[in-house]
């Protein structure tokens, strides 16, 4: 791989990861048109450098993220805080799970990944869909149970499965029980945290165990560093866009992205 591709998909990974409009198909797509060969090592750039997002979001999210590894420590529920950094491990649990439990189906499906991308993306259009029909945006984190997080935590396991997105499944997820925009968008990317950590680790050591990652250090950092720092302008803008706008914009583009990935996959 060359710095090109790295800047190019550096620039797009940090665009699309926390926009509800899936950064895996994204990629694809950007892959297909230039003709960037999938070889082991373009399968380690596009898992590593899914970690520049990640560090945006705890840079950017830093102040929070301290306040509830300190409330944890309350008592259990005692406190608003700390009722919060327990919706967010309840949320985890149910991808957690899904990502142990469905690892070979998973990998199983990036035996077509335009295919899979078409069809998640075409989910996320249909669920940004309902959350503006049939939310009522009336509810603010402050008012979170712990059945909540649980159903937020279901929406998070289709960001499992190849092509999917992760913003694209847990903000209507939020926005369905009944949470403002702005609420669910950002009880969405607090949760994405301890998941993007946990698998990115997982990915990483793999990477690690097979050699590769010499291959391609130069054109990792490049990556990495406009993931990351476009990454934190891109959640900065959805969380100003997400107060004053809907989400019909995303699910409408969503569905076009899809249409283009199948349109790649049989012409």
């Amino acid at each position: 791989m060359n710095l090109f591709y790295a800047l190019l998909l550096g620039i797009i990974e940090g665009l699309t990861e926390f926009i509800p409009v899936s950064s895996t198909a994204h990629m694809l797509i950007v892959q297909r048109i230039f003709n960037i060969p999938s070889d082991a090592g373009m399968f380690a750039f596009l898992v590593l450098v899914q970690l520049g997002p990640l560090a945006a979001l705890l840079v950017y999210f830093w102040k929070d993220y301290w306040s509830l590894i300190k409330a944890f420590f309350a008592r259990p529920f005692s406190t608003q805080e700390n009722k919060m950094a327990w919706y967010i491990i309840i949320a985890t649990i149910p991808a957690g799970l899904a990502g142990l439990f469905l690892k070979d189906v998973v990998q199983g499906l990036f035996q077509n990944p335009l295919l899979e991308a078409a069809i998640r993306l075409f989910t996320a259009a249909i669920l940004l869909f309902l959350a503006e029909w049939l939310g009522k945006r009336a509810r603010g984190l402050d008012s979170m149970t712990w059945l909540d997080s649980l159903v937020i935590g279901l929406f998070q396991v289709l960001a499992v499965f190849p092509g999917s997105s992760r913003s694209g499944s847990t903000i209507p997820g939020g926005m369905i029980r009944n949470f403002d925009r702005p609420s669910a968008t950002r009880f969405a990317f607090l949760m994405a945290a301890p998941i993007m950590l946990a698998a990115g680790a997982y990915e990483s050591l793999s990477i690690l165990k097979s050699h590769i990652l010499h291959t391609i250090l130069a054109p990792l950092a490049v990556g990495f560093v406009f993931a990351a720092v476009i990454g934190w302008f891109s959640i900065r803008w959805l969380i100003n866009y997400v107060s004053r706008h809907s989400l019909y914009s995303f699910a409408a583009y969503c569905a076009i992205v899809a249409a283009l990935c199948l349109i790649f996959l049989f012409v």
